[in-house]
């Protein structure tokens, strides 16, 4: 699974006629988790097909990062349970509504593992480091209301409504906004989460204004708003992202140069 949703992710980024990506399940769960029937072995890394000495790698994290690195925004539609793989691939998300039969269960530690997916990153920035040792310690599941109260969810829905709850706010990001404002946006909001000051969100937002104050989207963004009319802007992702984007090198699994 986590294989298809990498492929669709790619073809999905290649593709400038989307422009919002929506990740919901079919049936009554969202994602329950690794498939346990094959015991303890759902759980081991996948080991690297072209470099038998790197160390192998959490599956549910080379799926998040893919998700986190998308160029187009994402919004979670958590139908029902989220469980394991199936809660933490829901964090990179830019936006995450639930039905109200939805749950969350961190439960690493209930298998005698830890968690994947990157959970020990994002987990602690989107509902702070006190709520992410409740859930992550206990392993408890957690109902939509509760995910709510910290922030994990931004809404929850009637179970009937919670996919067109998700099309409002895609067909609002497709209808009103530039797809290239959205896509750098999206990476640097994501961004200014792990500088160390503010200044290197200046630079780059400096670079960044320079750039997008001189298309054709920034022409029209102006030109629709005196004419008080919907705007139409022209640019498209990838096709029109700035040469070199990202304006950062990203980090590789082996960076630090150890085995493990």
């Amino acid at each position: 699974m986590g294989a298809e949703i990498v492929a669709a992710l790619d073809e999905i980024d290649n593709d400038a006629s989307v422009r919002v990506v929506i990740l919901t399940g079919a049936g009554r769960a969202f994602c329950a988790g690794a498939d346990l029937s094959i015991g303890a072995d759902a759980f081991s890394p996948i080991p690297n097909q072209s470099d038998s000495t790197q160390s192998p790698r959490d599956w549910g994290g080379m799926l998040v990062l893919r998700i986190f690195y998308l160029d187009k925004p994402i919004i979670a539609a958590i139908n029902g349970a989220a469980v394991g793989i199936g809660a933490t691939m829901t964090l990179p998300c830019d936006l995450r509504l639930a039905s109200s039969d939805a749950k969350f269960g961190f439960v690493f530690t209930r298998r005698g593992i830890i968690t994947d997916g990157c959970a020990s990153w994002f987990l602690p920035r989107i509902v702070g480091i006190g709520t992410s040792l409740k859930w992550c310690l206990t392993g408890a599941i957690i109902p939509a209301e509760e995910a709510a109260e910290a922030k994990l969810v931004e809404t929850i829905h009637k179970p009937e409504e919670l996919y067109s709850a998700a099309q409002k706010i895609a067909r609002d990001i497709a209808a009103n906004t530039s797809a290239v404002s959205v896509a750098l946006t999206r990476r640097l909001l994501w961004r200014g989460l792990v500088e160390d000051h503010p200044m290197a969100s200046h630079r780059l937002e400096s670079t960044l204004i320079g750039i997008t104050s001189a298309s054709a989207d920034a022409r029209e963004g102006v030109e629709s708003f005196f004419a008080k009319r919907a705007a139409e802007f022209p640019s498209r992702v990838p096709n029109d992202l700035p040469p070199g984007w990202p304006f950062w090198s990203e980090p590789t699994f082996t960076d630090d140069g150890s085995s493990v």
